[in-house]
């Protein structure tokens, strides 16, 4: 299991064999969920040997252990016969359970509800069953191997994804989860969770408090996420069950936006939210008018920013990324960023460099850090910088957490107002009064590098005008020669 690129290879290799897997997007789909039940069957087993009275949500027979596991056993049209007429029924439909169980098998159901066997030949398919029986995922050394083989199945993903459909950095993720430091009791959410990085970044962080069963079982209820689609949605559940989340009962397959925003009440508000929303996409007709006709807008990332300072507690706190359209754009982001310099203290935006998401887009980012229930005094901005010898982030060299070091040893207290906070060449701010002077554009070039790029109006309008009176001098000028040669020539 060393060579996990290997391992992923050989079984799409063995995949595009097959006549009914159309496309890296279909291989994917139909190797998570192959994953996802050998995940769920090893994870049992383990639970069985600490719980003797737990019980699988899954029909005995239709456990991986009973039809998958033998590599000499069911194959070519029996095995395809027992997948499509037996399993995918059986696990989309009615999975009769109670109490505890009925959570799982609502897990379950939700998890298989828009996916798909795509493989036609049953021959193939014990082939990449067998391939898959290799790793074992109570064994310490697998699992960790499989957060490899994870991390290419995202690569993948992300090369089989439509515009917009981006996965944020590890780095970042990190980066921001550790700013945010949510304790063991607070709810950490994510509206459009994807295939969870933030929250297996919230789990490993808040983790490190558990100290017995009850604080274990607190933070399995305070990780909460939302994702509409059915793969990124089961790459989550998976990812979950593998960070030791055994029920992970909130992550919730569907769209945050579609609940109208007046129906959002207190039992729905939580301490702490770490999103990267869809970004560059726009919604399906109909679900704008969910939300008042002061925040109506078809762009997905607008809308998720309105909910996001609905949904925090007073007091709550949120890490948005965003892209640097969102900091200068008018109309409805004006409004959004009214209310987040009038309802919430916007205290940093940490500007990331070109070439964070590479090489799936290159727009610029930014990480917007807010606090719900007291207005702003002051915006802090920090210009992150390249490393030293990059010029560019790739698949080869991306971001590092390490890269964050100089941010939070800048960071300092919220409680105290940031006071230890200086400008640097990387830092600077400004006052809350002086962006409602600016018509809450935010897209504030590093003063300490004039040559950046600009894209505030006033600016441009300035340089437009300039040009254009310019080009005017020339054509007058051009108008003086012509008229005195026409006129010496007469």
């Amino acid at each position: 299991m060393s060579n996990v690129s290997g391992v992923i290879k050989s079984i799409q290799d063995i995949m595009r064999k097959d006549v009914g897997v159309d496309g890296d997007a279909q291989r994917i789909s139909q190797l998570v969920w192959m994953f996802f039940l050998k995940i769920l069957d090893d994870r049992e087993a383990e639970l069985e040997l600490v719980d003797e009275g737990f019980v699988s949500p899954i029909p005995e027979h239709l456990r991986w252990r009973n039809w998958a596991a033998d590599r000499e056993g069911m194959t070519g049209d029996a095995l395809l016969d027992f997948i499509n007429l037996q399993l995918f029924p059986k696990l989309k439909g009615d999975l009769t359970a109670s109490g505890e169980v009925a959570k799982r098998a609502k897990i379950v159901r939700d998890v298989f509800e828009d996916t798909y066997n795509y493989m036609k030949s049953g021959t193939l398919m014990r082939q990449v069953v067998n391939k898959i029986n290799e790793i074992d995922f109570n064994n310490s050394e697998d699992r960790h191997t499989f957060g490899a083989i994870y991390e290419q199945i995202l690569k993948d993903l992300q090369s089989a994804g439509n515009a917009g459909e981006f996965y944020t950095p590890r780095a970042v993720t990190r980066f921001i989860i550790d700013r945010l430091n949510p304790r063991l009791d607070e709810v950490v959410f994510d509206p459009a969770c994807g295939t969870g990085g933030f929250l297996t970044c919230a789990i490993d962080h808040k983790r490190k408090s558990v100290r017995n069963h009850d604080d274990e079982a607190l933070l399995q209820k305070t990780i909460r996420g939302v994702e509409k689609k059915a793969l990124p949605h089961m790459l989550c559940i998976t990812n979950m069950i593998l960070h030791g989340i055994d029920t992970p009962s909130g992550i919730i397959h569907g769209n945050t936006l579609e609940k109208p925003y007046r129906d959002y009440g207190d039992r729905d508000r939580v301490p702490v939210i770490a999103t990267n929303p869809p970004f560059g996409g726009m919604e399906q007709d109909g679900i704008e008018q969910n939300f008042p006709a002061s925040l109506r807008t078809r762009e997905t990332a607008d809308l998720f920013v309105a909910l996001i300072i609905k949904l925090l507690k007073a007091g709550g706190r949120a890490a948005v990324v965003l892209p640097d359209g969102f900091l200068f754009g008018e109309g409805v982001k004006s409004t959004m960023k009214r209310s987040l310099i009038e309802e919430c203290n916007l205290h940093t935006i940490v500007r990331l460099p070109g070439g964070v998401f590479a090489p799936y887009t290159g727009i610029r980012t930014n990480i917007l850090f807010f606090t719900k229930g007291t207005p702003t005094k002051n915006v802090w901005f920090y210009e992150h910088p390249y490393p030293e010898g990059i010029t560019s982030y790739n698949k080869t060299k991306p971001m590092r957490f390490e890269e964050f070091e100089a941010e939070q040893a800048w960071w300092g207290e919220e409680a105290d107002g940031f006071r230890a906070r200086r400008e640097t060449e990387q830092a600077w701010k400004i006052s809350a009064a002086d962006v409602a002077a600016r018509g809450h554009n935010l897209d504030l070039k590093n003063p300490h590098t004039p040559e950046a790029e600009s894209h505030d109006p006033n600016e441009l309008l300035a340089r437009y005008d300039k040009q254009q009176a310019g080009i005017q001098s020339i054509r007058d000028q051009l108008k003086d020669i012509m008229s005195d040669a026409l006129g010496g020539g007469a």
